[in-house]
Formats: structure tokens, C-alpha cells, sequence
């Protein structure tokens, strides 16, 4: 269970009380709750793995030691003696929030103030050691649903009118697809950088929005606003719900913003996709016009593939990367770049470049060349415009076996949101918050996440130093020798 001590120190490093305080209204006098002891309550609500009720947030805190409690304000000095804090109190400071934080008119996306407040907590509740640990961060959303039931089927006011229908997909026995009444809830966690030391999978920024809503254009402002902040941003894994969006949704933002993408391709973005300047455009490259059409139309490598295959498959990408243009020049200001025709780089062998016929025969021959080439067999290089990849542009050649081994690092989203929906913990099915709308149900998330990192951190550094310990151990435990009997001596002498 996290400490209180812990809990204060991240909310005080936040400075995110003192920001909702100033946003309160006045009352004629003090109120005994204030933002930061409820801030306390709801974060040591989650860490007791308690659904995130507001009775629950006021026992955590009325369950407090009683040094604790006048602390923090749960017990204060009245004239008619010592008060304990109540539940309407709670409730009245937790409303006076929510209704300083939502938008003047709801319309299922928070507020700026909202999504400052929450990007302050949790990123404060990320140890100074782990901050410049990763740049890496793996992306997804999840359903959240809301309390309240949907609207009548012939339409009709409902207790949560900024919640919408969304699709979902699960792992459960019946239909794999379904809808729910709710938002989507996203997060970005912190994933190992591309052949760096293993790190807390500690979840960096996170976001909800109304399921009418694009979760991925939701998520975009999130991270784009990271660099201001002093964040560098590097590897973003993205599966390819939202590698389908349009580029201006998802793709060109994040490379203005610093990002290299690493992400699935739809299905419908895999392969060949016409042409510029002659050369083939597929999987966010450009490939010589002769390539063989079986190579650009290569899928990833299944998940059930045995080691040949996975062996086969790489073989075959290799090859194809001896067809793609070679890159000369970074991307400029515009977003432009140079390429040169693979033959002149010497991948491979073309009599159009008759250089490159000296080359070892152990590189791919063009047999049959254009007929009637174009500027990229005839040019020493071509300029190509950033929207003939603007979408499915890349860190790694897809599906490399170098891409595939930077894609797996996307699954710590996947594990942390399995951690947020294991009943053990604290599961956010239907039920978990009873209070509706958009900005309370975004709050009690957020403190889930601030429980989360601090239960992660805690594993991490108890492996690290039992990792340690046994370093420093230079003898191996011993092992216990254990005498094996076949059936053969248990049956004994015939």
C-alpha cells in the first residue's frame, strides 16, 4: 500500500492544489476539505485498491491516524470542540471541482485546465531518476464505462449526456465485438528505448474523451505538448487503429513534434499505393519500379509463426530493402527529402545504371528494366514531398524483423491497462465510479494511475535489488542433486 507521505509529496511537487484552489469560489467561510487533502483521500483510495466511490475517498480519510487528521484538516477545531470531516463535505469540495475544472458547455473532451492538472499529477508522480530513463512511449485506449444507463432507444435525456456509444473488443468467450455507453480512455506509458536497459512501465500522460470522439485525435494534443514542457519525445508505438488515421489526425503532428513513429499498418494502408515520379510508393517508402510485386506485398510475421517461418520472413524483407530508394538527405524544414535510386547505391543491379552491372552477382539483377523509364531510373535523385508518406512514414522498414523487434515494445500499454482492469487491483468495469460526466470520471482515473505508478515503482526497485544482491553473491546457490528413476527400476527384475 503507498504511504500518505508519498502521495503528499507527489501532489505538493505537482503544484496542482494550490492551481484548483485558486479556481474555487469564495464562501462566506473556510472550508475544512481542501483540494489538496481531497487529492490525499482519492489517491489513498485507489492504492487500497477501493472503487472510487466518494464514501470511500471519506473513510480513507476519517481512518486516518489521528496526527494525520488534524494534519491535514479531517479533524478541525470548531467551537463546539473537535469536528470530524463528514460526507457531505467531501461531496460539496469534490463538486466545487468538478464544476471548476468541466467546460462551461460540455462536449465529451476536457477542459485545458483539466488535462494541465492531470498531465502536472502524473507526471510528478514519476521519480526524478526514471524521467529522462525512456523517450519511448507505447499509446492505446480502452472503454471506460459510465455509470449511468444509456438514453431511451427513441432518444431522451440520460443521467451522463456527454457519454456516447463505443465499440470494444475483448477476450472473453461469445462475440469478440461490442458496444458500451462511455468514453475511451487513453494513456501513454513509458516503454524502453530501442536496444536500451529495461524501465518502469510507468504511465506518463493519459486523456478521456466522449466515445463520438476520435480517441487518436483526443491523445494528439496530449503529447504534442510534452516538448514544451521540457520532455523530449522519441519512439511512439501505435498499433494500427491509429496508424489508419488521417495523417493531419495523427502522423504529421507528432513528427512536427519530435516523435519517429513505430506502428502497424491498417491493412487497407499495407502495399503497393501508386507511384511518384515512377517509383513505387508502399509501407511508407518508395521502391525501385522492377521490385516484385510478392515483396511489396508482404504482411507482418503471424504471432504463431515457428522459427523457420520467422527465419523465411526475414529473409524476404531483406531482399526487399535492396529495391527501396536510398535516403540522402534528412527531412528540411518543409518536411522535404532526397532519394537515389537503389542501383546507384549498389543494392542492386540494373542495366539502366550501367555502373552498377560491375557489382557482385550475389545482389538482385533488374531482367526485364522500364521500358519507357522514368525520373527516378533516369535522375541521380529525386525530391519527395512529405505527403507521399505523410502517413504510413516510419521509423523502421515494415514489417522488418527490426521493426518487429521495436514493435513488441508497444505491449506495455497492454499491460497496463490490464493491471487497471485486474479485479485484484482496481477494476474499472461499470460500477467502479458512480459519479457521471466527463471531468469526475477523468479525476478518480487519474489518482488510479498515481497508485499505479507507485505500485510499479515499488516492484521495480525490490527486483533491482534483489538483481543486485545476487550479483554481489559470486558463488552460485547451490542446487540439491535430485536421482531421476525410470520405470524400468521401479518395476524391478522381471
Amino acid at each position: 500500500m503507498t504511504t500518505l507521505a508519498a502521495l503528499e509529496e507527489i501532489i505538493d511537487a505537482s503544484g496542482a492544489a494550490p492551481r484548483m484552489e485558486a479556481m474555487l469560489p469564495a464562501g462566506a467561510r473556510a472550508r475544512q476539505l481542501t483540494v489538496r487533502t481531497l487529492l490525499a483521500g482519492m489517491c489513498l483510495a485507489a492504492a487500497d485498491h477501493r472503487p472510487a466511490h466518494l464514501t470511500r475517498v471519506h473513510q480513507a480519510l476519517v481512518s486516518l491516524p489521528a496526527d494525520d487528521q488534524r494534519r491535514l484538516g479531517v479533524t478541525a477545531g470548531w467551537k463546539q470542540g473537535p469536528h470530524l470531516l463528514t460526507y457531505r463535505q467531501t461531496e460539496y469540495t469534490f463538486g466545487l471541482i468538478a464544476a471548476a475544472l468541466a467546460r462551461q458547455e460540455p462536449d465529451g473532451l476536457p477542459s485545458a485546465e483539466l488535462a494541465g492538472i492531470c498531465d502536472s499529477l502524473l507526471e510528478a508522480s514519476i521519480p526524478a531518476q526514471s524521467k529522462d530513463a525512456s523517450t519511448s512511449l507505447a499509446v492505446d485506449w480502452t472503454d471506460l464505462e459510465t455509470f449511468s444507463r444509456p438514453p431511451p432507444a427513441k432518444g431522451g435525456p440520460c443521467a451522463d449526456p456527454e457519454a456516447s456509444w463505443g465499440h470494444r473488443k475483448h477476450n472473453r468467450p461469445g462475440p469478440k465485438d461490442e458496444l458500451f455507453f462511455g468514453y475511451y480512455f487513453s494513456a501513454a506509458i513509458m516503454a524502453a528505448d530501442q536496444d536500451g536497459p529495461a524501465v518502469p512501465e510507468l504511465a506518463r500522460r493519459m486523456t478521456v474523451c466522449s466515445c463520438r470522439h476520435d480517441p487518436a485525435r483526443a491523445l494528439v494534443p496530449v503529447l504534442t505538448a510534452m516538448p514544451a514542457n521540457g520532455i523530449a519525445l522519441g519512439d511512439v508505438l501505435a498499433d494500427s487503429g491509429y496508424a489508419h488515421r488521417d495523417p493531419g489526425a495523427w502522423a504529421i503532428p507528432l513528427r512536427l513534434a519530435g516523435a519517429q513513429l513505430v506502428q502497424d499498418l491498417h491493412p487497407n494502408d499495407r502495399g503497393p499505393k501508386g507511384t511518384h515520379h515512377g517509383a513505387i510508393i508502399a509501407n511508407g517508402n518508395l521502391y525501385c519500379p522492377a521490385t516484385p510485386r510478392a515483396l511489396l506485398e508482404l504482411g507482418p510475421l503471424a504471432r504463431d509463426a515457428t522459427k523457420q517461418q520467422a527465419a523465411e520472413h526475414d529473409a524476404r524483407t531483406a531482399e526487399t530493402a535492396r529495391y527501396k530508394l536510398g535516403r540522402l538527405t534528412r527531412d528540411d524544414h518543409d518536411g522535404y527529402h532526397r532519394v537515389q535510386c537503389p542501383a546507384v547505391t549498389g543494392k542492386i543491379r540494373c542495366p539502366l545504371r550501367p555502373s552498377s552491372m560491375q557489382l557482385d552477382r550475389d545482389r538482385p539483377e533488374i531482367l526485364t528494366p522500364p521500358e519507357h523509364p522514368q525520373a527516378c531510373c533516369t535522375q541521380q535523385t529525386i525530391t519527395v514531398p512529405p505527403e507521399v508518406t505523410a502517413k504510413t512514414a516510419q521509423k523502421h522498414d515494415y514489417p522488418s524483423a527490426t521493426w518487429r523487434r521495436s514493435y513488441t515494445r508497444r505491449t506495455a500499454a497492454e499491460r497496463s491497462f490490464a493491471t487497471a482492469k485486474d479485479p485484484a487491483t482496481n477494476d474499472i468495469t461499470r460500477g467502479w465510479c458512480r459519479l457521471t460526466s466527463l471531468t469526475p470520471l477523468m479525476l478518480f482515473t487519474l489518482t488510479l494511475l498515481i497508485a499505479r505508478n507507485q505500485r510499479i515503482l515499488t516492484a521495480w526497485n525490490t527486483r533491482q535489488e534483489e538483481n543486485a544482491r545476487r550479483a554481489a553473491n559470486s558463488r552460485p546457490p547451490k542446487t540439491r542433486k535430485r536421482r531421476r528413476k525410470n520405470l524400468a527400476v521401479l518395476a524391478g527384475p522381471p
